[in-house]
């Protein structure tokens, strides 16, 4: 018997993705990227919206200069974690640099967005305690409770008051409860009601993490996430994010006024054992981080072109979510659709994600889009109508 022989269902459902000479949607390759707005994929120029590089921050001259200066001074790597040799005098600045953007006391910093949620949520949250996780929470935050061993409640997405009746039958029981929100979702973008879990969490007595990735340096008049725009910050035990979006390096951080979160540091296996990151990275994201504390005007750009694509999107007859946010997503009803959309706009010249089930809300396939501060409203009219052209040419345009 074949070790893969596990993955036979997988194989055959990427079978009939790539059926007819399609393309993997999951191995496409940016060859070389132009702009932060346009790479050269398959030899052809194209326009990106699939990057989650909200800010366009990943082409920063700043950052650039700010990572060769550092490669040059320190080497390229650590070649330990951040418990042996691999905590570096750049690391503490990057932590004390969070800190003081998010008024918190105390930051963790992990190699990867991912390990970020799998090592804080996997060391709060161990076998006796309980973990609420909103219904559409993220790969890495489920894995997290599995690495954890907690005891995992689902409620309802976004539905502070399921949260609560789901609270209130465990009171009395021993254990922590950890509730796990995320700022801005990642296939709809819809955006969570963080007051509300924030009122949830103060009457129960529960602890509130929130997972701001797509949120920091989008939300609130700072650009600290959804709880800074809803007011709520006091509220929020922990927030977790990463480097890979609107900073545009890679990494991940937990931020809190808790002292017990440099305890972590000694429990938490993901940053226990991963080498940690190499100095040209954090140079680059502590740059990055300077534009984002000074530059307000890439969140107003970034929102305008938010609402720009969403409203057109809306125009064109598609179906997109409730809410214009940098991650806008048609939502079809068939896979084979949806596959077939996917190869004309990149044949077409507009990259977006290709999002499956069983990965999406409600089982429905979705073509994600995200969109740039950096993106001009000529470029966004232009994907605009691609889509609109691949949707006539499909039958797919609703009744405006």
């Amino acid at each position: 018997m074949s070790i893969f022989s596990k993955y036979e269902g997988l194989a055959s459902a990427l079978a009939s993705v790539t059926a007819g000479g399609g393309r993997n949607p999951f191995d496409v390759v940016i060859e070389k990227p132009i702009s932060s707005t346009v790479g050269l994929i398959e030899g052809r120029e194209t326009l990106l919206f699939g990057t989650n590089n909200y800010l366009g921050l990943s082409q920063s001259p700043a950052a650039i200069k700010a990572a060769v200066a550092a490669a040059e001074a320190y080497g390229v790597g650590t070649t330990g974690s951040r418990i042996a040799n691999g905590t570096q005098g750049l690391h503490r600045q990057l932590e004390e640099r969070l800190c003081a953007f998010f008024r918190r006391r105390h930051c963790m910093v992990f190699s990867t967005g991912y390990q970020a949620n799998l090592g804080t949520i996997s060391a709060l949250a161990g076998k006796d305690d309980y973990l609420l996780l909103d219904a559409d929470s993220h790969a890495s935050i489920y894995d997290g409770s599995r690495l954890g061993h907690a005891q995992v409640i689902r409620f309802r997405h976004n539905d502070a008051d399921d949260l609560h009746k789901r609270l209130r039958r465990l009171e009395g029981t021993p254990g922590a409860k950890l509730v796990v929100v995320e700022g801005i979702y990642s296939m709809m973008g819809d955006v969570v009601p963080m007051a509300e879990f924030a009122a949830v969490k103060r009457e129960t007595g529960a602890w509130l993490l929130a997972d701001e990735a797509h949120s920091v340096g989008v939300m609130g008049e700072h650009g600290r996430g959804v709880a800074e725009a809803d007011g709520v910050e006091d509220d929020v035990d922990f927030v977790v994010g990463t480097f890979s979006k609107s900073l545009g390096t890679v990494g991940g951080y937990c931020v809190s006024n808790h002292a017990g979160l440099d305890l972590i540091r000694l429990c938490s296996r993901p940053y226990m054992f991963t080498a940690s990151l190499p100095p040209e990275v954090i140079a680059a994201t502590m740059a990055a981080l300077t534009e984002l504390e000074n530059r307000p005007e890439l969140r107003t750009r970034l929102m305008d072109n938010a609402r720009r694509l969403h409203a057109g999107l809306q125009a064109a007859g598609l179906r997109t979510g409730p809410q214009a946010s940098p991650v806008v997503s048609v939502i079809l009803d068939d896979v084979a659709v949806a596959v077939a959309f996917w190869n004309r706009l990149l044949d077409l010249g507009v990259y977006v994600n290709l999002s499956l089930p069983p990965a999406t809300p409600d089982q429905h396939p979705l073509l994600r889009t995200s969109v740039m501060a950096t993106h001009t409203p000529a470029e966004i009219d232009k994907a605009v109508g691609v889509f609109a052209t691949i949707a006539r040419e499909m039958g797919l345009n609703r009744a405006a």
